[in-house]
């Protein structure tokens, strides 16, 4: 079967920035449904066509990935409105933000803690991929048609694309 709109795609990947370093690696694969929110528009238009064992290599420069960087999102707020468990890393989702946070800070993005001082710290509303170039090249392991739910919900469950509130710790961006 060829990967067209409304499939399901299972996908193993290697995500690297411009000078090399790896960012993320997926082994197993993982499924993605094309002409949903899973994927970025490049690498949708980048599968159209290819069917399972296809292997292609993307250079998705900041506009085609997560945007470039916006210092509009940077935030210094102070630490007493978070709880005394925050650490580096950790993420809120913008409508959950303790009252008292900058008014400016939209509501409807997710928040990174990037730096911890004694009397503030730092939350940055960018996706943590934003301003940087990457390098992808990813292999499809298998196409299957969407389910009725899957279409509906414009998802095969994968969030890989869209960062989810996740604890400290965890390092991989999917």
């Amino acid at each position: 079967m060829e990967i067209t709109q409304q499939c399901v795609v299972a996908l193993t990947w290697t995500l690297k920035d411009t000078l090399g370093e790896e960012l993320d690696v997926l082994d197993d694969p993982v499924e993605f449904l094309v002409g949903g929110e899973d994927l970025l528009h490049r690498i949708e238009e980048a599968l159209q066509g290819h069917g399972p064992g296809a292997t292609l290599a993307l250079n998705l420069e900041p506009e085609d990935a997560f945007g470039d960087f916006n210092d509009q999102l940077l935030f210094l707020e102070p630490r007493e409105l978070f709880p005394p468990e925050i650490e580096e890393g950790m993420t809120f989702d913008g409508s959950a933000l303790p009252e008292g946070v900058n008014p400016t800070a939209p509501r409807s993005g997710l928040y990174t803690v990037t730096e911890i001082y004694p009397e503030h710290l730092v939350l940055d509303g960018n996706h943590p991929l934003a301003g940087i170039a990457l390098r992808l090249q990813l292999t499809v392991q298998g196409v299957r048609e969407a389910t009725e739910e899957e279409i509906g919900k414009g998802t095969a469950g994968t969030g890989f694309f869209r960062i989810q509130p996740q604890a400290p710790g965890n390092s991989l961006l999917h």
